[in-house]
């Protein structure tokens, strides 16, 4: 039997590249990863699991990465994720994604690395004139986040016709919930998304949350998402690194479910699966957002042959919440609450 070729994942001991690390070695993967520890956490990846400790943006060091462990396959997940912070902080932005993804494609390059798995964003698309918005909606990023994404998925464009590198960008929607069997989830404290900051509430780890904007032009007043479970978004990595085995590449994908749900639906979803209240406030709207944002994902589905399991706003919240309530006993002071709030 063919032995499957050596993955290097970048942002591997974050909450996604977390997930993603657990779907590629349960489909039998070699996997390496590489973080710099500024949002991940070292504890989680697991113990068997090679990590590299350093910057994707160092080319040298990079190299020795992929020179070291045979890297054939790189899933590039390691950003700066927060659309209020890079409205804020744009160069950051600029900085962290678009310039250090800039050398880490050029390290593959130069290493012989010929595919490559991106994490992009739905953010790409701005305030898009099409619900549920398809691949090739005008792309007109409404934030320095989304704007250093598309780059991104420019320079690879570039690069696979300049050097024959080949790739699958994928656009994600709003990311939730948790990995089933409880072995990874979302644990940075000032993590701002939604599910994420409700469960913590729900489980006594912050006091309250935040809706921010509940005058939109939406049914209900309040921004609506399209929420992928993460353990099948780290699937779609997986499909996504078998297409490139099998000859593909050059493919930009959303990645969500195709329908939506309000800030106010979450809430309520959260109060019914926890079975206890917790406090919601009303804050302005936040530079950035969006008011609706739903993927078209009738693309991934053909071109990956990639099927959902998870395809349930409940499922997703128990397994957030079973999440929250485990960092809750790991705490050892449930009433301890951090001051937060969310999108």
């Amino acid at each position: 039997m063919t032995s499957k070729p050596a993955v290097l994942v970048t942002g591997g001991a974050g909450y996604i590249g977390g997930h993603v690390v657990l779907a590629l070695r349960e489909a039998g993967y070699p996997v390496v990863v590489l973080d710099d520890l500024s949002a991940g956490h070292r504890a989680a990846v697991p113990g068997d699991v090679p990590f590299v400790e350093g910057d994707i943006g160092d080319i040298g060091a990079v190299g020795e990465v992929i020179a070291d462990h045979r890297i054939a396959v790189v899933v590039h997940l390691a950003a700066s994720a927060s659309v209020p912070e890079s409205v804020r902080d744009p160069l950051r932005y600029y900085r962290n994604n678009t310039g250090a993804s800039a050398n880490l494609i050029r390290a593959c390059v130069e290493g012989g690395v010929r595919r490559f798995v991106f994490s992009s964003t739905a953010a790409v698309y701005g305030v898009p004139a099409t619900i549920p918005v398809p691949e090739d909606a005008p792309k007109v990023p409404i934030n320095p986040y989304g704007r250093s994404k598309l780059a991104i998925e420019w320079m690879l464009r570039d690069a696979a016709a300049a050097h024959g590198l080949r790739y699958v960008a994928l656009r994600y929607f709003n990311v939730a919930g948790a990995d089933p069997q409880g072995r990874a989830g979302q644990s940075g404290r000032g993590a701002g998304h939604l599910i994420k900051v409700a469960c913590a509430a729900a489980a006594g780890r912050r006091d309250h949350v935040t809706v921010f904007g509940a005058d939109y032009e939406t049914a209900d007043g309040t921004c609506v998402r399209d929420y992928i479970h993460v353990s099948d978004l780290a699937e779609a990595h997986v499909a996504a690194l078998r297409d490139l085995e099998e000859g593909g590449g050059g493919r930009v994908l959303n990645c969500g479910y195709g329908r939506g749900f309000s800030v106010r639906e979450v809430l309520e979803t959260v109060r019914a699966v926890a079975g206890v209240p917790f406090e919601v406030r009303e804050g302005p709207r936040r530079a950035g957002d969006p008011p609706v944002l739903i993927a078209d994902a009738s693309r991934i589905r053909a071109a990956l042959r990639w099927s959902p399991r998870h395809d349930d706003l409940e499922f997703i919240v128990r397994t957030a919440l079973s999440w929250e309530r485990k960092l809750a006993d790991a705490d050892g002071v449930a009433g301890r609450r951090d001051r937060s709030s969310a999108r």
